[in-house]
């Protein structure tokens, strides 16, 4: 009899789960499992105290229950519904949706997710069943807002450890600084500087939090990286051991930071984007003391709606012009900012598509190739013109990175891109002038081994063009690596067993991510990336035998999330 009660309770929430997914919170577009995980990344702002507004409509919640499904809420699920929950890759999640919807019809949903990619929170193991009737009921609440934070914030978190006058005025030290490679050791709070000559490190700086990416300075003297609790670091390499000289948060959460480099203005600025809030900083490049704060919240590209938090999500310096572009997220516009007077800012917006991420530029460095990976499409930016050059449809979620340029054997230049959704490489023609017939368009479609890319990336000195795949769900594709002979693409990829290179013998994740260039361009650097408490490696290949040249172990590597070489982040080489 128990028996049969148990079994018309697990159907009838079966019944239930579908009909909710199909009535309720399905999110904006299909998602693909790899791109759930994406998004479903921790944020700083768990550990925020954000006022609780006392809905009366809602479900009780004491203080104590508040705070705790708020810190589960940016854990797991701000990245889909946004930090407002007005919904960004996911639907809303706001009162007058969900009020009316009741507390037993949100968990199920909670619980079993959906087959457009909402997780399946509770029979995944990754939350309790008291945990789900927590989230349920905390959606019903009025969204919390995280602060602000202004120049006077900045101004509080602004540090200058050694002042420009007491730092070195040569080289103090014995490294190739052309060919260092800034590690992220993302749980850590840390990078570890790296020697790509001799493959030992060379020291470990405290960082903010899961530092997103590493910058060069124009110069190449400076290195500045940003962690997603939107600190920065300004580390000097002529020290005799390189260090942070100084710091700053622009924020709360953040991925992005960039430098001057149009000459004239080599290393005079310093710019960073926030996640929240939705703004992006100048700061003297010196110093990192905070001059210009723009926000911005606006109107979404084609429809025209207003949205409140817009996110930064990547900035590059152009070559060509004294200008930065920064690329917004919910907006889907870039905006090219002439830092040549940063009192009287004069900015530009290009509408390309939702939702800008990363890019990079191509051979030549006039364009500037970003991902909306919401529409599937990337956006070709003219920096001569700070225009729109193309606009080019490419598979599901492109995710590329920077980008890979080479030359085809029979479409001549071009820049490609990996995708989250789907086992594709898109190549896009990005010669207008030589081979117009090709210019903004994907000449050839690549077949990978599988969705779940994150980073792609040739050199111009090599023949081969590699595609991570660190989260593909199965895990033999996730800690391998493909790589294709540039010569001869219908030959498909060979497949590199990287994490089995690495020699690691405990049962971590071993996630394969991020290939990246020495300055020679002869060799090909992995993060092998496991948790915390697992061991992790980088594994370095031979880019012309495809063989393993050497792996580099260090209980201080800890969650190596990605690297980046200083001449080829100096230089916009990939």
């Amino acid at each position: 009899m128990k028996k049969s009660i148990r079994l018309s309770r697990l159907l009838a929430a079966t019944t239930l789960s579908l009909s909710v997914v199909s009535a309720f919170a399905a999110p904006q577009k299909d998602l693909a499992p790899a791109e759930a995980a994406y998004q479903a990344g921790s944020s700083p702002l768990g550990s925020v105290d954000m006022y609780q507004d006392i809905n009366p409509k809602a479900p009780a919640m004491t203080k104590a229950e508040f705070d705790k499904a708020r810190q589960i809420y940016f854990q797991r699920c701000a990245g889909c519904h946004g930090v407002l929950r007005k919904g960004a890759t996911g639907k809303p999640l706001t009162p007058d949706l969900t009020i009316a919807k009741g507390t037993d019809y949100l968990k199920v949903f909670i619980a079993y997710g959906s087959p457009a990619g909402m997780p399946n929170w509770q029979t995944s193991g990754e939350l309790t069943e008291s945990e789900v009737d927590l989230m349920a009921r905390y959606v019903q609440q009025t969204p919390p807002q995280p602060p602000e934070f202004g120049l006077k914030e900045m101004k509080a978190t602004w540090k200058v450890t050694v002042a420009p006058g007491d730092r070195p005025k040569k080289k103090m030290n014995n490294y190739n600084l052309q060919n260092i490679f800034s590690t992220t050791l993302r749980d850590a709070g840390e990078i570890a500087l790296i020697d790509g000559d001799s493959k030992k490190i060379i020291s470990v700086i405290k960082t903010g939090y899961a530092v997103h990416i590493s910058r060069m300075s124009a110069s190449g003297r400076y290195l500045f990286v940003i962690g997603r609790d939107a600190k920065i670091n300004m580390v000097d390499l002529w020290m005799e051991k390189p260090d942070s000289v100084a710091e700053v948060r622009i924020g709360l959460e953040a991925r992005s930071v960039e430098t001057s480099k149009y000459k004239g203005y080599e290393d005079k600025l310093a710019i960073a984007g926030a996640y929240w809030p939705p703004q992006y900083t100048i700061m003297d490049g010196d110093t990192l003391e905070p001059l210009k704060i723009m926000a911005t919240r606006g109107m979404t590209v084609g429809d025209q709606e207003y949205h409140p938090e817009p996110r930064v999500a990547s900035i590059v310096s152009s070559h060509f012009k004294p200008e930065f572009v920064v690329n917004v997220k919910e907006t889907g516009k870039s905006i090219v900012v002439d830092y040549t007077d940063v009192n009287e800012l004069r900015t530009r917006e290009i509408p390309v598509a939702k939702f800008l991420h990363d890019g990079g530029f191509d051979s030549s460095k006039r364009y500037f190739m970003i991902a909306a990976n919401q529409s599937n499409k990337i956006g070709a930016i003219d920096m001569k013109t700070s225009k729109l050059a193309g606009l080019v449809e490419v598979g599901k979620i492109p995710h590329p990175g920077r980008g890979a340029n080479f030359i085809h054997p029979k479409f001549g230049p071009v820049w490609a891109t990996g995708h989250l959704g789907d086992e594709t490489v898109s190549l896009i023609g990005t010669d207008p002038v030589k081979h117009k017939a090709n210019a903004w368009k994907v000449v050839e479609t690549l077949k990978g081994q599988g969705g779940g890319s994150l980073f792609i990336k040739s050199h111009p000195k090599s023949n081969h063009l590699y595609v991570d795949t660190p989260l593909n769900p199965d895990a033999a594709v996730s800690q391998s690596i493909a790589v294709y002979d540039i010569n001869n693409l219908g030959a498909g990829y060979k497949v590199l067993p990287i994490a089995e290179w690495a020699g690691i013998k405990d049962d971590g994740a071993k996630r394969v991510v991020q290939p990246e260039y020495n300055k020679a361009g002869d060799e090909v650097w992995f993060s092998v990336w496991s948790a915390k408490d697992k061991e992790s490696a980088l594994v370095v290949v031979d880019d012309k035998t495809l063989k393993l040249k050497a792996v580099i172990k260090d209980k201080r590597l800890v969650t190596p999330t990605g690297h980046f070489n200083t001449f080829n982040t100096q230089h916009d080489v990939y």
